[in-house]
C-alpha cells in the first residue's frame, strides 16, 4: 500500500513519520498528473504547492483552523489530502469535482472561490469574527505572488495592519501567474528572494540582543531601539513590515521539513504575520519537455492514461462528430487586432495577466511597444484604458467576461461617462464548460446594456469578429464591447456577410413559419435548428442580431408582424440580456409581446460540464429552439427531432 492510499483524511497524514512526506508528495504529484493529462485542468499550480499543502497539514487541522487559497486554482492536492482522492479522477466532469474550492464537497474548502486577490480580506474577516467570539483558531491564507498585486489584496494588507488580527499571509511566491508577474512588486519580491539570507541574519541578530543584559530603562530603551533598526537593515520584508506584518522568509516551499518547521514556530505569533514562501510553478515536470510553463497553468486533456480506479460519480459527454479544426475566437481576436495594428499605429492592446488566452500574445510578439500587461488589476486596465483614449490611442482591452465583472464601477466612471473610445473584447462570453460558475460569462450583456454610451455587438463567425473590430475602431464614437466565447469560431460564408452597420441586424436564412433572433454564438444554434425544421418541412427564419445596443427595432418590428413566433436566443442572463431588449422593443413598437419566446441563461449557475451540456441543460441550444417551435406549431415531429437527432446533445 503507498502512503497516499493510507491518507483518507488529514489525521492521517499526521500520524506519517518525516521520512514518508516527500514520497507522499511524489504520488501526490503523480495522482494529479494522471488526472489532469486526461480531465485538462490547473496543472502548474498545483504541481507547486504539493509540499506547502503537505505542510500546512501536518501543522494545521483543515476542518477546525481556517485554509483559505486564494484563486483556489491550486487546490488539487488538499482536495487529494481530504478524503476525495478517490473521487479525484471524476475532477472537472459532469457530476464530478469541480477545479475550484467546493464548501459543497468538503467543509475544509470554506469559500466556493475563483478570483484572484480575495482571500487576505476573507481571512482578515474570519479572524475578526473569531476574536469577537472568543474563538481561537489560526486562520491562513494562501496568496500567490501575482494575485497579491491585485486591488483588493493591497487593501487587505493595508487594513490588516491597522486591524492587528491574528492571520497568518502566506506569500505563494513563484513568479508566475499564467505568464509572468509583472510590476513593481515583482521587481521588489525578487530582490527579496536575491537575499535568501535575510531572515536567518535577522534572527540570528535578535537572539543575540536576547542575551544582552537589560540594566535599567536607558539599557532597555537602546535594546528596543538596535530592534526597531534591525527591521530596516536588510531589504527583505521590509515593505511588509511597514505595512504592519511580522515577515518571515523566504522560504523554501519545496523543503517539507522546513517549512513545517517555520509553521510550527508561526503557529502561536499574535498579530498579522506574513510568510514568503519560493515555490516553482511546474515542480516535477520535465522542463525540456514542458517549455514555457505557462503552458501548463491550465492544461487541455491528451490522450488518456487509464486511470488507477474507474471514474465514480462522473457522467461523461461523448463528442459529436471530429474535433473542431476551426480557430478559437480568442486567437481570431487577436489575429484580427494585429492586422487592423498595421495601418492603426495609435491602437494599444492591453490585458489583465492573460496574453495568451486572450489571444493578444500575437500582438505583443508583433508591437511589444504598444502592448501592456497590467496583471491581475482589471479596474486599473480599465482605467489606464480611460487614460490612453483621453490621450488620444485607441486602447483595446481583451478580458474575460467574468472578470470584467470586477471593474464594474471603472466601466461606469471612467468609461461610459466620459464616453471613452475604448474597445472590449469580453472574452468568455457565456458558458466556458468545465471551469463552471465562478467563470462564466453570464452577465456581461446585462451590466454593459444599462451604461450610457456603450455600443454592444458580438459576431457570429471568424469573419464578423474582423468586420467588428474595424467597424469598433472606425466608426464608433464611444465606448464598445465585442463579446465573444470560449469556443471555436465557426464560418457561415455559404450565408453570406452584410456590412457591419451600426444597429443593424442581418438575415441570415428566410423563413415564414417562425423567427429565430439570435445573439452572438448562438446564431450557430439558430442555424442548426432551422436546417433541422427544414427537414421537417418548417421554414425558420434565422437572424442575427448582431447588435444588442443599439438594438435593430426595424427588425424586431418586421418580425413580429411577419411571424407567428418569434424566439429570442442568447449566451447571456435570461433577466436583462438580450431577449429583455427585445422584449422592451417590442413593448415600444406595439407588440404583440405575447409573441415572443426568451432563451438565455436561467436564474441559477450551471455547473462544471462541457459547454455543449450546459447550454442543453440551461435550454440555448438548437433543441431549446425546436421545442418552442414544436409547442408554437403544434408540430410533435419537431418534438421527437428536439430528443433524437444526431447531431444534438442530450442532458
Amino acid at each position: 500500500m503507498t502512503y497516499l492510499e493510507r491518507v483518507n483524511s488529514p489525521k492521517d497524514l499526521k500520524a506519517l513519520p518525516p521520512e514518508a512526506l516527500p514520497v507522499l508528495a511524489a504520488e501526490v504529484r503523480a495522482w494529479m498528473l494522471e488526472t489532469v493529462y486526461k480531465n485538462g485542468g490547473h496543472l502548474g499550480s498545483n504541481l507547486g504547492v504539493v509540499e506547502l499543502t503537505i505542510a500546512l497539514h501536518k501543522v494545521f487541522d483543515p476542518y477546525e483552523d481556517v485554509l483559505i487559497w486564494d484563486v483556489s486554482h491550486q487546490i488539487y492536492p488538499h482536495k487529494i489530502l481530504t478524503g476525495r482522492r478517490d473521487r479525484f479522477p471524476t475532477l472537472r466532469q459532469l457530476k464530478g469535482l469541480s477545479g475550484f474550492a467546493s464548501p459543497s464537497e468538503d467543509p475544509s474548502d470554506r469559500f466556493f472561490a475563483a478570483h484572484a486577490g480575495t482571500s487576505i480580506s476573507t481571512a482578515l474577516g474570519i479572524a475578526m469574527a473569531d476574536r469577537l467570539a472568543g474563538r481561537k483558531r489560526r486562520v491562513v491564507a494562501i496568496c500567490g505572488d501575482a494575485a497579491l498585486g491585485s486591488g483588493m489584496a493591497l487593501e487587505a494588507l493595508n487594513h490588516a495592519g491597522q486591524l492587528k488580527e491574528d492571520v497568518l499571509v502566506i506569500l505563494n511566491d513563484n513568479k508566475m501567474s499564467i505568464a509572468k508577474t509583472v510590476g513593481a512588486l515583482s521587481e521588489y519580491l525578487n530582490k527579496v528572494r536575491t537575499s535568501p539570507r535575510y531572515q536567518e541574519m535577522r534572527d540570528d541578530a535578535e537572539r543575540l540582543l536576547d542575551k544582552v543584559p537589560v540594566v535599567g530603562h536607558r539599557m532597555k530603551e537602546t535594546a528596543d531601539h538596535l530592534r526597531q533598526i534591525l527591521r530596516h537593515a536588510w531589504p527583505g520584508g521590509r515593505l511588509f513590515e511597514d505595512l504592519g506584518f511580522c515577515y518571515y522568509g523566504p522560504v523554501d516551499g519545496h523543503d517539507i521539513p522546513a517549512t513545517i518547521e517555520v509553521l510550527e514556530r508561526l503557529k502561536g505569533v499574535k498579530g498579522p504575520v506574513l510568510l514568503h514562501m519560493l515555490t516553482q510553478k511546474g515542480q516535477g515536470l520535465d522542463p525540456a519537455k514542458v517549455g514555457d510553463i505557462s503552458f501548463a497553468h491550465a492544461a487541455n486533456p491528451v490522450k488518456p492514461v487509464p486511470p488507477k480506479e474507474p471514474d465514480k460519480g462522473a457522467c461523461a459527454i461523448e463528442a459529436k462528430g471530429p474535433p473542431p479544426d476551426r480557430p478559437a475566437y480568442a486567437k481570431v481576436f487577436g489575429k484580427a487586432l494585429v492586422s487592423v495594428a498595421r495601418s492603426r499605429p495609435d491602437v494599444v492592446a492591453i490585458t489583465a495577466a492573460m496574453p495568451d488566452n486572450t489571444g493578444l500574445d500575437a500582438f505583443q510578439k508583433a508591437y511589444p511597444d504598444r502592448f501592456v500587461d497590467v496583471g491581475i488589476c482589471e479596474q486599473h486596465a480599465v482605467g489606464l484604458a480611460c487614460g490612453l483614449a483621453h490621450a488620444g490611442r485607441r486602447p483595446v482591452a481583451a478580458i474575460f467576461s467574468s472578470f470584467l465583472q470586477r471593474a464594474y464601477d471603472q466601466l461606469f466612471h471612467e468609461i461610459s461617462l466620459q464616453n471613452a473610445k475604448v474597445v472590449f473584447g469580453v472574452d468568455r462570453a457565456g458558458v466556458v464548460g468545465n471551469d463552471g460558475p465562478t467563470h462564466h460569462g453570464a452577465n456581461d450583456i446585462v451590466y454593459l446594456r444599462v451604461m450610457p454610451n456603450f455600443v454592444l455587438m458580438a459576431p457570429k463567425d471568424e469573419r464578423e469578429v474582423e468586420a467588428m473590430l474595424a467597424f469598433a475602431l472606425d466608426q464608433v464614437k464611444g465606448p464598445s464591447a465585442i463579446r465573444y466565447p470560449r469556443a471555436s469560431a465557426p464560418d457561415f460564408s455559404d450565408l453570406g456577410q452584410a456590412p457591419v452597420e451600426l444597429g443593424k441586424s442581418e438575415r441570415l436564412i428566410e423563413g415564414s413559419d417562425g423567427a429565430v433572433l439570435a445573439y452572438g454564438s448562438q446564431v450557430e444554434e439558430a442555424v442548426k435548428a432551422a436546417r433541422i425544421a427544414r427537414e421537417h418541412g418548417v421554414n425558420l427564419e434565422v437572424v442575427n442580431a448582431r447588435f444588442v445596443k443599439p438594438l435593430d427595432v426595424e427588425m424586431v418590428r418586421q418580425a413580429l408582424r411577419r411571424h407567428p413566433f418569434v424566439v429570442t436566443v442568447e449566451d447571456g442572463a435570461l433577466n436583462g440580456g438580450f431577449g429583455s431588449a427585445v422584449l422592451e422593443t417590442a413593448n415600444e413598437v406595439g407588440g404583440p409581446l405575447s409573441k415572443i419566446v426568451r432563451l438565455g441563461l436561467p436564474d441559477r449557475f450551471v455547473e462544471h460540464a462541457p459547454r455543449e451540456w450546459q447550454m442543453a441543460d440551461a435550454g440555448i441550444d438548437a433543441a431549446a429552439i425546436l421545442r418552442v417551435a414544436a409547442e408554437r406549431l403544434s408540430r410533435p415531429d419537431l418534438k421527437v427531432a428536439a430528443l433524437d437527432h444526431p447531431s444534438l446533445t442530450r442532458v
